[in-house]
């Protein structure tokens, strides 16, 4: 393979090009350029969104290229070019189609033939945007390619009805092979150039399509260990995809005006998108962020407790480019085939945590028991003395007392592998975990509904570190004004999401504090990790729920409160919300947290756990003026305390 790696997006943006041409109607130079070659027919095969979801099929999955991984053996399959293909120039519908599809698996393509001048003008076009295109040249009929591969297009053989002739003569030619289209009456006959697009789609699932590219099975490497490893190409990956997704971005509204980006340090040249944005450009407040495609996919519910709620769009593409990276995600966590795993993540309500993740768990091979919530110490009796179940997956606040619970009742017990995400876990609960049940693995999945999985946690790794998914999200840390602090400082958190396409989120700050530098893992994973540092924007989240700060401090404003500090903390399986207040009048602690309950349902004694469970203790103090600790340097007091980040 040439030193120079060839993506396929940057292809499908050159086509977007050309199909843009066309749309101009047939004075544009595209439309001209094949109407002087008598081939105006040929222009319904720039159609990128059938290309789009062909090539999808052809690697299965897009946006993991030039690597497939495997959902049954955690392994790889590595794609990479044969070199040169040759396409002889018989009937150009073919050659065009040898030449998008050659493209697009990183080839080289020679065009023999007679049509030199049109092909030549052709692929200038498509180059025009300056999009990277593999090299393509013309030769005259007959000419020798050393090292070349010829490449044989089938014809395509349509119904009687069809009327494209220009295209899509009968095949007649002796030993050419017929792909095969077959158009009933009342269907697509006769409608020439959109039914055309979609023959690129059927190509691409086509054997000779396959035969373009090598696929090389890469038995124990991982896809962490294949990106770990392409370290001369991972600038240029990383550049590739967010090319693809800064133009699929700009068909949106809020994005359509948004500069082109060449390679992966032009990102800091993009704007910040501030969580006030977002939500006053996404459903149901406004389409800003929506692209106008087809409908498809699935829709999620932001976790916000006040206000109208936002609604977060996956295309049925973006799903399934989460799953594909969830996949080795959860191999990486420590699930093995066979496993079995009951999954307790929130659900309901369009909250992402129960389906998401249900949907990457059926992909494998593992037995799972989605009890979402409501799962009580019974279910997990019941499911590890009939089932063996012996991973379990849920949020801390949640799982603890369960467990807590069910060892209880049943000394013996005994759980292998704890994996655990929306918030953190304390070092006292891991090792309860570790002491009571035998567990062998605890990890933590760092996660959003707005991009989903951001970075994991190895056997490796402890506390708060995190291996990133720069492929999927890529995160920055910058300061408060957005620019980026140097490796190891820390800051706030701006994710871009790589592989999600309707309502993207570029450069999105997200409300979390971190920093990053590199590591060398000792699961074998080198690459940059995640100090996670908790929230910067005052959000508390206790019992799977979320308040904010200022919101609270709102709400006591009438008490004349002066100062406000919220501490939570983890103890023995149960969340603890400790409000502590300044004030220069006595204040009655009671008041305030009764005051406070019934203002805020997360800080009540309701949870949408089992009622019998004792999970959350709620207090208030009251100091008098200047009875807070201060910083000694700023004055400042330190206004949340997320004690479980210890």
């Amino acid at each position: 393979m040439s030193a120079t790696r060839w993506y396929p997006t940057d292809l499908l943006l050159a086509v977007e090009h050309a199909e843009r041409l066309l749309a101009g109607g047939p004075d544009s130079e595209l439309a001209r350029l094949l109407a002087g070659a008598g081939l105006s027919g040929l222009g319904g095969l720039f159609a990128s969104a059938g290309f789009a979801e062909g090539l999808d099929e052809l690697f299965d999955g897009l946006s993991q290229y030039p690597w497939q991984p495997l959902v049954d053996t955690d392994d790889v399959v590595e794609f990479s070019p044969l070199g040169t293909v040759v396409l002889d120039d018989r009937r150009p519908g073919n050659t065009l189609r040898g030449l998008l599809l050659g493209w697009a698996t990183g080839n080289e393509v020679v065009i023999r033939g007679d049509r030199q001048e049109f092909w030549a003008a052709l692929t200038a076009l498509l180059r025009e945007p300056g999009f990277p295109l593999p090299p393509s040249r013309t030769v005259p009929p007959g000419t020798d390619v050393p090292g070349g591969h010829p490449v044989l297009v089938p014809d395509l053989l349509p119904s009687e009805d069809w009327a494209d002739e220009a295209l899509y003569a009968a095949a007649g030619t002796a030993g050419v092979p017929v792909l095969r289209i077959r158009v009933d009456a009342g269907g697509r006959a006769g409608t020439g150039g959109p039914f055309a697009g979609d023959v690129l789609r059927l190509d691409c699932r086509s054997g000779w399509a396959g035969a373009l590219q090598h696929r090389t099975y890469l038995r124990g490497t991982r896809l962490s260990d294949a990106r770990g490893a392409d370290t001369a190409q991972e600038d240029g990956r990383i550049a590739a995809r967010l090319r693809y997704l800064v133009e699929r971005a700009r068909r949106t509204p809020y994005y359509r005006d948004l500069p082109r980006i060449d390679e992966r340090s032009d990102l800091r040249r993009l704007p910040v998108l501030e969580k006030s944005a977002l939500e006053q450009h996404s459903l149901p407040a406004a389409r800003g962020l929506c692209s106008g495609d087809r409908p498809s996919g699935e829709v999620l519910r932001s976790g916000a407790t006040t206000g109208p709620p936002r609604y977060i769009v996956y295309s049925r593409t973006d799903w399934d480019n989460m799953v594909r990276e969830a996949v080795p995600l959860f191999y990486a966590l420590g699930v093995r085939p066979g496993d079995r795993v009951i999954n307790s993540l929130f659900g309901g309500g369009l909250y992402g945590g129960l389906i998401t993740s249900s949907s990457e768990l059926s992909r494998m091979p593992v037995e799972a028991y989605s009890t979402a919530q409501m799962i009580t110490a019974d279910d997990v009796l019941m499911l590890t003395r009939s089932f063996s179940a012996n991973v379990v997956l849920g949020q801390p606040a949640l799982l603890l007392p369960v467990l807590r619970d069910a060892k209880a009742r049943e000394p013996g017990l005994r759980i292998e592998k704890v994996l655990y995400g929306g918030t953190p876990m304390t070092e006292s609960d891991k090792r309860w975990l570790r002491e009571e049940l035998g567990t062998t693995v605890v990890s933590s999945i760092l996660a959003a509904n707005d991009g989903a999985q951001l970075g994991y946690q190895c056997g490796d790794l402890a506390g708060t570190l995190h291996h990133l998914c720069d492929d999927y999200n890529l995160i920055e840390v910058v300061d408060g004004q957005g620019r980026p602090v140097p490796d190891g400082e820390p800051g706030e958190l701006l994710v871009t999401s790589m592989q999600k396409f309707e309502g993207p989120l570029i450069r999105y700050r997200i409300g979390d504090l971190g920093r990053i530098f590199p590591h060398e893992c000792g699961c074998g994973v080198s690459g940059r990790v995640l100090e996670y540092l908790g929230r910067s924007d005052g959000q508390i989240k206790v019992k799977g729920r979320t308040v904010l700060y200022g919101e609270i401090m709102a709400e006591l404003a009438r008490f004349e409160v002066s100062q406000l500090q919220v501490e939570i903390d983890s103890r023995g399986g149960r969340e603890r919300v400790t409000v502590r207040t300044e004030s220069p009048g006595k204040l009655d602690p009671d008041e305030l947290r009764d005051h406070l309950k019934d203002r805020f349902e997360v800080l009540s004694d309701h949870h949408s756990f089992d009622e019998s469970l004792d999970v959350f203790e709620f207090t208030v103090e009251c100091h008098p003026e200047g009875g807070l600790p201060r910083n000694a340097v700023s004055g400042k007091i330190k206004t949340v305390i997320d004690l479980r980040l210890r």
